[in-house]
């Protein structure tokens, strides 16, 4: 299998790999998902809510989008406050634990492409992960 090459425009978008971290009930989610078939990719769907990551996939997760683990909180959730998730002497294993515990406390969408990782809000960012 050759490896894609993103300036090659006889790559088709069915070879570009697309991985979102999606939750349905989520708009920017969902806009994000409308964005990416509009150029004609089906991503993999990962439903985190209906079968959340565990940690080190979490971790492996953080790891590629290059951010601190608290940018991917959502502090809104009824969890974050409950489990005192603002105290900063968490550290990041703390953190990626309690999100693999409750997944609604991961932000989302989040795609991975082979142009990078991102999250996704507004969903418009998601174009810069995409072929042109």
């Amino acid at each position: 299998m050759s490896k894609l090459r993103l300036h090659d425009p006889d790559t088709s978008p069915s070879d570009f790999p697309v991985t979102i971290y999606h939750n349905a009930r989520c708009s920017n989610s969902r806009g994000a998902l409308a964005l990416i078939r509009e150029r004609g990719i089906e991503p993999r769907i990962v439903d985190y809510i209906a079968e959340p990551l565990d940690a080190p996939a979490v971790a492996a997760l953080v790891q590629k989008l290059g951010v601190p683990v608290r940018e991917l909180l959502r502090s809104k959730e009824a969890e974050y406050a409950e489990l005192r998730l603002d105290d900063p002497a968490l550290g990041d294993a703390q953190l990626i634990a309690a999100v693999a515990a409750h997944p609604v406390l991961l932000n989302r969408p989040i795609v991975v492409t082979p142009r990078g990782a991102a999250l996704c809000r507004p969903p418009e960012k998601v174009l810069a992960l995409l072929p042109a």
